[in-house]
C-alpha cells in the first residue's frame, strides 16, 4: 500500500521529457516567425516614407500649377530624396527616387504622376496621379 501512494506523487521523467519536448517545438515556432516580421516592419517603414515623400512632391507641384504666374516645365524629373535630407549618402540612410512627370491634358489642365521608389528592394515602387487646373484666386507673386 505505501508504495502505491508514493507512485502516485510528482512527474515522471517521461512526462518531464514530453514537456520539455512540447515546449522545444512552440520556441522553435516563435523563432521561425522572428525573420518575416522583422522583413514586414522594415517593408511597412519604406512604404510609409515613401507614401510621405509621395505625398510632398504632389502638394508642392498641385501648388505651382494652380498659381496663374508659374511657368509649367513638362520635361520629366528625377531626383534623389534621403531620410537623413542631406544631399550626400550618410549611415544608415535610405535613398528615394522620385520621378515626377507632368502633362498637359488642355488650356491650363495638367496631369502630375509621381512614382517614389526605393532600389534595389524596390524598383517599381508607388505611383499616384492628380489632374490640376490653373486657379485664379492663387494667383500670388505677380502683377
Amino acid at each position: 500500500m505505501r508504495s502505491s501512494r508514493f507512485n502516485d506523487r510528482g512527474i515522471t521523467l517521461v512526462e518531464s521529457m514530453i514537456a520539455i519536448l512540447i515546449l522545444g517545438i512552440g520556441l522553435v515556432g516563435l523563432l521561425s516567425m522572428q525573420s518575416p516580421a522583422w522583413t514586414t516592419t522594415a517593408r511597412t517603414d519604406y512604404l510609409g516614407r515613401a507614401a510621405e515623400i509621395l505625398s510632398k512632391q504632389l502638394t508642392d507641384r498641385e501648388a505651382l500649377i494652380m498659381n496663374p504666374c508659374n511657368a509649367i516645365d513638362v520635361t520629366p524629373t528625377t531626383t534623389t530624396i534621403r531620410t537623413s535630407g542631406q544631399t550626400t549618402n550618410q549611415s544608415g540612410d535610405i535613398a528615394f527616387t522620385v520621378v515626377t512627370t507632368t502633362t498637359s491634358l488642355g488650356a491650363n489642365i495638367w496631369r502630375v504622376t509621381v512614382r517614389v521608389s526605393w532600389p534595389p528592394l524596390n524598383s517599381t515602387g508607388i505611383t499616384e496621379s492628380i489632374v490640376v487646373t490653373r486657379q485664379e484666386p492663387f494667383r500670388f507673386g505677380c502683377t
